[in-house]
């Protein structure tokens, strides 16, 4: 059995990067993950694909033992695993609340790393993953210190591990889209900390240019010009003078 798996599935990047694959390929099943199960059966009637909904909270351990079990019974070919799970906490970090400061940690980077490893066994030369990283991923980001640190290990990680299974034919992409608008904003206060934005893509432009991307075997997958020379730009500027301009650009200081 070809599979394709895509966490996240419920809602915005996730969601969309279902049913862009769903348009571009054909797998015997998509697997679909999230907390929301009902979110996740909607897909049916929009996918020509079969989908099979996994309600799993994968920030919970149980949730990757629950995956791996279910991969063990039905030793399927995972042609492609798509990490798009995540979420984040905007604000000061000493007044954040410590359980959504360490739920966004796990999900982000602990619950990406489970997914590839418990997913790699059942992946062969052809086979390819995903993971959805961030534009804050190339630096520290005052007052998102705990999501762009989460999003620089996706990152680091996903070009290592691309490293170590290219002999295998696997291709792994990190995808660092800039501001996207989707609910993940709403839950992590975005309107409350963020006063500026240079520019709001869709969750759609996101999934069409991963798709276009992965055909290409790009090792990143970067959204639009202006975020491509914000990224060279930062690659020479000082770390500290990075932080200082978005501080001031978020009025912060």
């Amino acid at each position: 059995m070809k599979i394709a798996v895509v966490t996240g599935a419920s809602a915005g990047i996730g969601r969309e990067l279902v049913l862009k694959i769903d348009r571009r390929a054909t797998f015997d099943e998509i697997w679909v993950i999230a907390r929301r199960e009902e979110r996740l059966a909607q897909l049916r009637a929009q996918c020509r694909n079969p989908i099979r909904p996994l309600a799993l909270d994968l920030s919970a351990r149980e949730s990757i033992t629950a995956y791996q079990a279910l991969l063990a019974a039905e030793t399927p070919e995972i042609a492609l695993l798509v990490n798009a799970a995540g979420c984040g906490v905007f604000g000061p970090f000493a007044e954040a609340d410590m359980d959504a400061l360490l739920q966004s940690a796990a999900l982000n980077s602990l619950a990406l790393t489970a997914m590839c490893h418990a997913s790699l066994p059942h992946m062969h030369a052809g086979s390819a993953i995903v993971n959805l990283g961030s534009n804050s991923a190339w630096q520290p980001v005052p007052y998102q210190a705990v999501y762009g640190a989460s999003k620089s290990y996706v990152l680091s990680f996903s070009r290592a591990l691309g490293r170590e299974v290219r002999g295998q034919g696997i291709h792994v992409m990190c995808v660092c889209p800039g501001w996207v608008k989707t609910e993940f904003q709403a839950h992590a206060e975005h309107d409350r900390y963020i006063r500026y934005v240079d520019r709001w893509y869709t969750p759609e432009e996101v999934a069409a240019q991963t798709w276009t991307d992965l055909q290409k075997k790009k090792p990143v997958s970067i959204l639009g010009a202006p975020v491509r020379r914000q990224v060279r730009l930062v690659k020479h500027l000082p770390v500290e003078l990075v932080m200082r301009i978005w501080c001031r650009q978020q009025g912060i200081e």
